[in-house]
């Protein structure tokens, strides 16, 4: 399954969704999404529907953290599950990214639904 990555506006930022899995063929979704993100603030990054992620998608992940560290952003994630949690510590990421508990987007407030709920543009 490919990556499918959908941007929506949280305060001060923005969100970008992810869906599917983030390897290889994830690099053009993954820059066209940050590419089509508020082009400044905070980025978070929703890995709740991400299946797989391989060692080309953690490379594409710092990539994407890299472009945003140069343009003066600040990223979070949230969805992680405990195993890419972990990797993302092992790894270092997690020096470089604001890890999310589960339950919070970051933007409580923001009342935008998600991509995939009833009253999404889409």
């Amino acid at each position: 399954m490919g990556l499918e990555a959908t941007n929506r506006a949280i305060s001060g930022g923005a969100a970008i969704e992810l869906r599917g899995d983030i390897d290889s063929t994830a690099r053009v979704a993954l820059a066209a999404a940050y590419d089509e993100s508020a082009p400044t603030g905070r980025l978070l990054l929703d890995f709740e529907r991400v299946a797989y992620i391989d060692s080309t998608g953690i490379a594409l992940i710092v990539d994407l953290l890299a472009r945003a560290r140069g343009d003066g952003r600040s990223v979070a994630a949230r969805g992680l599950s405990d195993h890419y949690r972990e990797i993302f510590e092992i790894t270092r990421i997690a020096d470089f990214i604001t890890i999310l508990p589960d339950n919070d987007d970051d933007d409580p407030d923001d009342g935008a639904p998600r991509a995939d709920e009833p009253g999404a543009e889409g």
